[in-house]
Order: C-alpha cells, then sequence, then structure tokens
C-alpha cells in the first residue's frame, strides 16, 4: 500500500543571513519567528515552519547541495491582492512580476512574485 502525504510539516531554507531572512519574513510576511533546538531559528505561519539553516553551517542530515537562492515558494494569503500589493509597495518591495493568475493547488490563484534577501522567488497568491 503506497504511503499517503497529508501536509507539509517544515522545510529548510538555506541562508547567508538567518537574521536578515528573519527580518523579511517576518515583516514582509507575517510569519512568526521562533527559536528552537537550542538557538535554531524557523519561520511559523499556520500549522507550518521554515527552518533557516546558516550557509556553511547546516544542520545534518541536509540537502545534497543547499544553497541561497535556489527555492522556489508559493505562500497563499487571506489578504486581497489590494492590499498585499499596498504592503509590499510601503516596504519598498520590487514586485517581479504579476498580479497574475495562476493554478494553485486547490484551483486558481491571483500571484505576485518578489525576491527574498537570498534572491529566492516568493509567490504570494491569493484563490479566486
Amino acid at each position: 500500500m503506497p504511503i499517503k502525504i497529508e501536509t507539509l510539516d517544515h522545510l529548510v531554507l538555506t541562508v547567508a543571513d538567518i537574521e536578515r531572512s528573519c527580518e523579511f519574513y517576518a515583516s514582509i510576511l507575517g510569519m512568526e519567528i521562533i527559536t528552537f533546538a537550542g538557538r535554531r531559528k524557523a519561520l511559523k505561519f499556520g500549522k507550518q515552519k521554515i527552518n533557516l539553516h546558516q550557509q556553511g553551517a547546516e544542520f545534518e542530515p541536509k540537502a545534497r547541495h543547499p544553497m541561497p537562492g535556489s527555492a522556489d515558494l508559493c505562500f497563499i494569503s487571506t489578504s486581497v491582492m489590494a492590499n498585499i500589493l499596498c504592503h509590499l509597495n510601503d516596504y519598498g518591495i520590487e514586485i517581479e512580476e504579476g498580479p497574475v493568475q495562476r493554478s494553485g493547488a486547490c484551483g486558481a490563484i491571483e500571484s505576485v512574485y518578489i525576491r527574498d534577501p537570498d534572491r529566492n522567488l516568493v509567490e504570494i497568491a491569493c484563490y479566486l
């Protein structure tokens, strides 16, 4: 019988500067900065989290070739797109693309694309 996956618990981002990443994801995307297992940092949102690894000092086991800037992430927001755009503008965040319509896991979404401090592609989307 095949394994059935229900949800994503966490993922790991390797970053150049943990504090800078924490500030970005907390202030721009409203994620909660948490400390766990001593001094490790993570970004919590909903029932998920992003564990942060410092480039060159990653925790084992790890991805084969961890590196900043290699991720392409999509976050679903409950905010309306007009509010998302105003918020990004207030913080001087450059929109790389959008708003554009895309396909999400559960249907049509409207998305904008930005970059985090490590140049990871961050998609902020709302279900239509």
